[in-house]
């Protein structure tokens, strides 16, 4: 039993220290090697979500059908280190998008199939999947913040060795995953199940339903805020080092260790979240996420690697409550309103708007509103105004979302909870 716990440990670490080595420093290395625009780079930045729209249901038909989990798990993984390795030898911005494309089409699936993996794995020992995935989980954001520190460490945030870091880990992962416990196709072919239910589009039918489709539109709102954080927080503290006062100080020095501080404040966010539930209720706990982000980007915009470093980091500690209040929260909030038949994909549907539409949306708008209103002449960022029309953004959202998404405190997950 430990001996499986550990190897899934060591699966999610790299899984998610393939995704940190670059995801947060790669707008440091577009915009500091001159590589294109701001437009530009959010179409670089959409690819995550356009793959995440049609990738993880695509690959999990394919699970289910024909292929062992955890081979498909490591061919994808070996297929999107061979891409990044190829990365840096790419200039032009268009072909780097359809190179990050695939990359990303390689990557976002591996984010379900590794769950799929875990889960059969430890049912098979067998051992509590509740009481003990979630612990092993948390290593995937120990890797994220490893990645970051090594990224940091190094200097390698404008460099193209943040993607030959991420290759050999994706390489190695691919290669450990034919190791793992066999995770064989469980869906039987004498089974009867519509093309509609493979696809998990069962799940569209909740948007019918008026409080179920208020909150997916949410969610795709809050999609975009989390993609935009994660797309310039690194390229904003990375500027500081234009002006001779910042020069030297940590936050521009090592500006991928301070964000880093994000993920740490997510993994501890986590372990509030049954209190505010019991004491709030759902509604109110995504309403403090939505508060929580204006906040996020507010303290950017006011903050500085000098007297204001304060702000930086407060606003980093912010983001575990405006992450996981909502992306947490909101899965439980699916888990107990969906009808059973139709949970997963409900969950799935839920991540394709976060993650999918709300991502690709995020992307492309921010890039857009920068170009045209952000950027002066000599290319430089006006920082504080785009911070602040994002936190706007965000505080527009939490005034409409209490008056439109109707909900009461006394629900079956709040219940469950109190008798957990």
């Amino acid at each position: 039993m430990t001996n499986i716990k550990f190897r899934l440990i060591l699966m999610n670490f790299m899984q998610f220290f393939i995704w940190g080595a670059w995801l947060l420093t790669i707008g440091h290395y577009w915009f500091d090697n001159h590589l294109g625009t701001a437009t530009q780079f959010s179409a670089i930045f959409s690819t995550m979500g356009i793959s995440a729209i049609f990738m993880p249901a695509l690959t999990g038909i394919i699970a289910d059908k024909f292929i062992n989990a955890e081979k498909l798990y490591g061919t994808l993984h070996i297929l999107g280190a061979i891409v990044l390795f190829c990365v840096p030898m790419v200039k032009d911005p268009t072909l780097f998008f359809w190179v990050m494309l695939a990359n990303m089409v390689c990557y976002m699936p591996t984010l379900s199939l590794s769950i799929t993996v875990a889960y059969s794995a430890l049912k098979n020992v067998p051992l509590d999947v509740v009481k003990v995935y979630p612990p092993i989980r948390t290593f995937g954001t120990v890797g994220f913040i490893a990645a970051l520190w090594v990224v940091s460490l190094t200097h390698n945030e404008s460099s193209p060795n943040q993607f030959y870091i991420a290759s050999a880990v994706a390489l190695t992962l691919g290669l450990y995953s034919f190791t793992l416990p066999k995770c064989k196709p469980l869906l039987q072919t004498t089974e009867k199940k519509s093309t509609l239910d493979m696809l998990g589009l069962r799940a569209f039918t909740l948007f019918k339903t008026p409080r179920f489709a208020i909150f997916f539109a949410f969610s795709m709102l809050l999609g975009a805020a989390l993609q935009l954080t994660n797309a310039y927080g690194d390229v904003f503290l990375g500027d500081f080092s234009k002006n001779a006062l910042f020069t030297g100080s940590i936050a521009v020095k090592y500006p991928a260790i301070i964000m880093s501080i994000s993920q740490a404040s997510e993994t501890l966010f986590i372990l509030t979240i049954p209190f505010f539930l019991r004491r709030f209720g759902i509604k109110y706990v995504m309403l403090f996420s939505m508060l929580a982000w204006v906040l996020r980007f507010g303290l950017f915009a006011f903050g500085n690697p000098a007297d204001g470093l304060w702000m930086i980091i407060l606003s980093c500690i912010v983001y575990g409550m405006a992450f996981d209040f909502f992306n947490i929260s909101g899965s439980l909030f699916v888990e107990t309103q969906a009808a059973p038949e139709i949970r997963g994909s409900a969950q799935g549907l839920f991540m394709m708007m976060v993650n999918g539409f709300g991502a690709l949306f995020g992307s492309l708008a921010s890039g857009v509103i920068i170009d045209k209103y952000f950027t002066l002449a000599d290319q430089t960022k006006n920082w504080e105004g785009i911070w602040l029309t994002f936190a706007g953004y965000a505080l527009v959202i939490a005034i409409i979302f209490p008056f439109v998404f109707r909900y009461k405190h006394t629900s079956a997950l709040e219940h469950a909870i109190k008798h957990a």
